[in-house]
């Protein structure tokens, strides 16, 4: 999943409209932000294989403290209670915003995700042994959630409208990208892109949301 945890994001904005965007993209991300300064420090592993599954060449070998069911619980709680100057609500949706990373992983990952770290039971649905699939079930959250996002939050001035539909745009191009494009180079490069791409999305979807709807500034 990569747009399809943006959705989430986007969708929660009618339930907290007064958690910005950007926030709202950490929340769903955030195991994804730790993920590669793990994978530079060596605590977690993954393999560029392409062929692994259909939709992506990467093979996550050993994750489970960022994406083991236990580990996701204590991640939402952590983002949660860090969050909770926002509002005791507010802090509690950005904790389901987090935890919906590991629900959507466990839909379209192969049986690669622990339950806890050291546990030999592993989750999966492999939703992404099929592109078609795949598509159909990111593409159609992605759509509902920019709907409900829009109407919730409409902008207020031209840069709330450009700055939104220019990051609706780049999602998709680096979706498309991720899906279709050659395989990464290296691991070190999907680390330091992960590394990069975070704070940028979460900057400039801070930045679309400020110009639209009624948000915590």
């Amino acid at each position: 999943m990569f747009i399809g945890h943006a959705a989430v994001a986007l969708a929660a904005k009618p339930l907290a409209p007064r958690v910005n965007l950007g926030l709202a993209l950490v929340a769903v991300f955030l195991v994804d932000l730790i993920w590669p300064v793990f994978l530079l420090a060596g605590i977690e592993q993954v393999k560029i294989d392409p062929g692994n599954t259909a939709f992506t060449p990467l093979d996550f070998l050993h994750y489970p403290w960022t994406h083991s069911l236990v580990a996701a619980i204590a991640w939402s709680f952590l983002f949660s209670l860090a969050s909770i100057r926002t509002g005791k609500f507010e802090a509690l949706i950005l904790g389901l915003l987090v935890f919906s990373h590991w629900l959507l992983d466990a839909l379209s990952h192969r049986p690669d995700l622990p339950l806890w770290p050291g546990s030999e039971q592993m989750i999966g649905l492999g939703l992404w042994y099929s592109v078609p699939a795949t598509l159909a079930v990111e593409l159609s959250m992605f759509a509902i959630g920019i709907a409900l996002y829009v109407r919730a939050a409409p902008a207020r001035d031209r840069t709330g409208f450009l700055a939104f539909w220019g990051l609706i745009a780049f999602l998709l191009v680096a979706y498309f990208g991720n899906a279709f494009g050659p395989p990464p180079p290296s691991v070190q490069a999907i680390a330091i892109i992960g590394i990069i791409s975070g704070p940028v999305l979460g900057l400039w979807a801070w930045w679309a949301d400020r110009h639209r709807g009624a948000t915590t500034g």
